[in-house]
């Protein structure tokens, strides 16, 4: 995979509200995020995190506040972020080394060298023998990784990952928090990952930022100083989670519907 430079990303003062009532999703939302570095965003269910992704991925308007990769507004970056939303949304009449290998056709990439560089990572995400299966003949979680693999394939330089492992179990989740480590590695690329797994924030985060309920605001900011490979029982891991479990037992979890 290419390497891109990796952006500079700044969020100030953003703000995104409902269209139908005018209500607030998250306000005031600040934080900046060094190139190359992993942020890791965790708060109430509903808090309206996935729909910071799509500001972020410039699919919604900013109603306050302004976001910027690299001194540009996202306005002017499309073609630059790479997302992989909640849904897999992989094609349905594509084999899994077809829909991994889109991005890449997508980009101008030969045919025969993205099916190349496609089939050189499925067996990191166990799905050398799921290639040539359609997406209505895999599991949830092989959906998952298939669409992980088109995500990080793209090789942009900021990737937006919104909770990418929620489907799979323990042992398989923990395979690819480190094969997500090793691309991450090569591309150098920015990420900003939405979880519900304190834990997988820490293995993979630079640094995790807690949520309040909506309206969302950055309540905490934790700066992960930890050496890679991260393990959960190190006492220094041990430490940042129970920070970060009482950071969100602060609250409670009232739902915001998603902006349209």
């Amino acid at each position: 995979m290419p390497m891109h430079p990796p952006e500079h990303i700044a969020v100030s003062e953003l703000a995104a509200r409902y269209v139908a009532d005018g209500s607030t999703v998250f306000s005031e939302m600040t934080f900046a995020l060094p190139p190359g570095q992993c942020l890791a965003l965790i708060g109430p269910s509903g808090c309206g995190k996935s729909t910071l992704l799509h500001v972020l991925a410039g699919l919604l308007p900013t109603h306050e506040g302004s976001v910027t990769y690299g001194q540009k507004p996202v306005s002017d970056l499309r073609g630059r972020v790479s997302y992989m939303q909640q849904k897999d949304l992989l094609l349905p009449w594509r084999t899994v080394e077809d829909n991994a290998a889109l991005g890449l056709l997508m980009q101008g990439h030969p045919k025969k060298a993205a099916r190349q560089t496609v089939r050189d990572h499925l067996p990191g995400f166990g799905l050398a023998e799921a290639a040539g299966s359609y997406p209505h003949h895999l599991s949830g979680g092989m959906r998952q990784r298939a669409a992980l693999l088109r995500t990080l394939l793209c090789s942009k330089p900021v990737i937006l990952l919104d909770e990418p492992f929620g489907a799979l179990d323990a042992i398989t989740r923990r395979a690819m928090h480190d094969q997500l480590l090793q691309v991450w590695r090569a591309l150098g690329a920015s990420i900003i990952l939405v979880t519900h797994d304190v834990d997988e924030a820490l293995i993979l985060a630079d640094t995790v930022l807690v949520l309040t309920p909506c309206p969302a605001q950055v309540q905490t900011s934790l700066a992960v100083d930890l050496p890679r490979p991260r393990q959960v029982t190190d006492p220094a891991f041990v430490e940042h989670k129970a920070f970060l479990l009482e950071q969100l037992d602060t609250w409670s979890s009232p739902t915001c519907a998603a902006v349209s």
